[in-house]
């Protein structure tokens, strides 16, 4: 069911996210990186009802394909990341 390689641009929030031997982990919470300098970071996924979403950093998503995320991950891995944390305002770089 392979589809074409998409840019991480065109991620979409609720895309379904599968470890690397299918799995079904999750959908996509937030798309983390930079647009402006075409930099991905990686993505927030939201495991399900009641839990808080994983990050995932860019080097373990394998394949980006429309509609859905393959993580370089098996779901014991995917299971072990800590969770999403927005950074604090604090951590904001301002120009002098």
């Amino acid at each position: 069911m392979s589809s074409d390689p998409v840019s991480w641009l065109l991620v979409e929030h609720g895309w379904r996210v599968v470890a690397a031997d299918g799995t079904a982990v999750g959908t996509v919470d937030e798309v983390i990186g930079d647009t402006g300098k075409d930099i991905f970071n990686g993505i927030s996924v939201s495991p399900g009802l009641l839990k808080r979403p994983k990050y995932v950093p860019a080097e373990q998503v394998a394949e980006i394909a429309e509609g859905e995320i393959r993580l370089a991950l098996s779901k014991d891995e995917f299971e072990r990341l800590g969770e999403h944390e927005e950074p604090p305002a604090s951590a904001e770089i301002l120009p002098p």
